[in-house]
């Protein structure tokens, strides 16, 4: 049972702690009267900090925007000949520009504003002056902003000119699984509902799923609980509450879903047999009644 969630006492007609302006009784009552119910019989449930305000989810859009206004730059640009060099410079200038913070960047000692990871590299790739893109080449751009100290994360694929058609397969359907994904997150489903969705497209296309990288809480801090994983079976795991606002961004191989870390730089994950890795990444908010996407 996770305390924290419980301890605080609240009278019914109180004003609800989400801060909705509703009373505690027709707002968040009768849904942690359920979460009760489903800790004691040892289902994953989330604490109050998980779940955000109303002021939170109006700050964490603010800082969105900008995030996509980023993704949104790189993509009118990029293009053969370009150094990921010039992509975090890209990154940086826009996000500064409109008020933001790069997040990643001296984020436990990242160098750079944004990782670009190229073909093999599954994530975190740092971006240098002699990585040069290629006609072919696929890259991951991983953007996360900071606006008046709240957080977004969410980062795109990008094909340079024209690519084998294995690559761009594998680009298409890692995009898909995310929204296969997305589409298993509504109150009272669970990570595990969501897992299970994105291997079984991840299975029938022939591809498999990073084990040992998952997505994550966003919007306070850069990484927050919950974890989201991809190692869940269909029912398991925590459950969705409106509020929580986390990452889908399950990570794609076209062979073995085997990964290793850098050692001359400590970041840049790569996969083990050297094939293609191809990730999306969306920021959601649980809804009443479903989800919202706040970054893409």
């Amino acid at each position: 049972m996770n305390i924290k969630f419980l301890n605080r006492k609240i009278k019914p007609t109180d004003p609800c702690w989400c801060q909705s302006g509703l009373p505690y009784n027709e707002c968040h009552m009768a849904i942690e009267k359920r979460l009760r119910d489903l800790a004691r019989i040892g289902v994953e449930t989330p604490t109050r900090e998980m779940v955000k305000t109303r002021e939170q989810i109006e700050g964490i859009r603010k800082s969105a925007e900008i995030n996509i206004a980023i993704l949104d730059y790189v993509a009118k640009n990029i293009r053969e000949g370009i150094s990921t060099w010039e992509i975090d410079r890209w990154v940086n200038e826009v996000t500064r520009d409109m008020g933001g913070i790069p997040a990643p960047l001296n984020y436990e000692g990242f160098p750079k504003s944004v990782c670009t990871s190229v073909n093999d590299q599954v994530c975190h790739g740092i971006p240098a002056r002699n990585v040069i893109l290629k006609a072919g080449d696929i890259i991951n751009v991983d953007c996360s902003t900071i606006r008046d100290g709240y957080f977004s994360d969410s980062s795109r694929m990008f094909v340079i000119g024209e690519t084998t058609p294995e690559k761009q397969r594998l680009v298409d359907v890692a995009r898909e699984c995310v929204y296969k994904g997305l589409e298993q997150v509504k109150p009272w489903n669970s990570i595990g509902d969501m897992d299970h969705a994105i291997k079984t497209h991840v299975r029938a296309n022939g591809f498999s799923v990073v084990r040992d990288i998952g997505g994550h809480g966003c919007g306070l801090e850069f990484h927050e609980d919950p974890y989201v994983s991809y190692i869940l079976r269909k029912g398991t795991g925590m459950v969705f509450i409106p509020g929580m606002c986390f990452t889908i961004e399950p990570m794609i191989n076209m062979g073995t879903y085997r990964i290793y870390t850098d050692t001359t730089n400590n970041w840049t994950v790569y996969t083990d047999d050297g094939k293609p890795s191809a990730q999306w990444e969306i920021q959601v908010l649980v809804t009443a009644t479903g989800a919202e996407v706040i970054t893409y």
